[in-house]
């Protein structure tokens, strides 16, 4: 099998670098050996990417869940363990379960969906990362392995493409 060779193309625009990607793709290099980075996030659609599924909503909601449950023995359970009459007033008032009922939902909600966000997003990330100037500058970029063989035709293909510098980086595999 050949060795494969970790490569950088760099895009000044969005149409060349989504043809470079399909292109890419017809060369037979696969969706899992490319990373596309740029300083705007494009939408999947735009640079024809497979959607990339997240549990954080799944979390989020699994947050609301449990903080209605908190609520809800907030409201519900406290006075049933402590039960205090005062003057004539219902043990079990629902008007403070909307506020309290609420406020705790949401609490969970956005609590949960923060959490959730920084272990999709792979924080804190203690490992070194590439810095490429280029792409606070506007450019995409595309990082891609490939097998060594096909390396000149790969380059050859991104820079007709209209890439600015495709060239070899020292980067983990993909």
């Amino acid at each position: 099998m050949a060795e494969n060779i970790t490569l950088l193309a760099l895009f000044e625009d969005i149409d060349p670098a989504a043809n470079g990607i399909e292109r890419l793709r017809d060369m037979g290099i696969k969706n899992d050996n490319m990373e596309i980075i740029s300083g705007i996030p494009f939408s999947h659609h735009i640079l024809g990417r497979p959607q990339i599924s997240t549990s954080v909503p799944r979390l989020a909601l699994g947050g609301a869940f449990v903080g209605m449950i908190i609520a809800l023995f907030l409201i519900f359970g406290i006075p049933e363990l402590f039960p205090l009459y005062v003057g004539g007033q219902p043990l079990f008032a629902f008007p403070p379960f909307y506020i309290v009922g609420f406020e705790m939902t949401m609490l969970g909600l956005m609590g949960t969906a923060f959490l959730g966000l920084f272990v999709a997003g792979r924080f804190p990330a203690y490992e070194k990362k590439e810095y490429i100037p280029e792409i606070s500058d506007g450019k995409i970029a595309i990082i891609f392995s490939c097998p060594a063989p096909e390396q000149e035709k790969i380059i050859n293909a991104m820079t007709d493409l209209g890439a600015v510098s495709v060239k070899p980086v020292e980067a983990k595999d993909l």
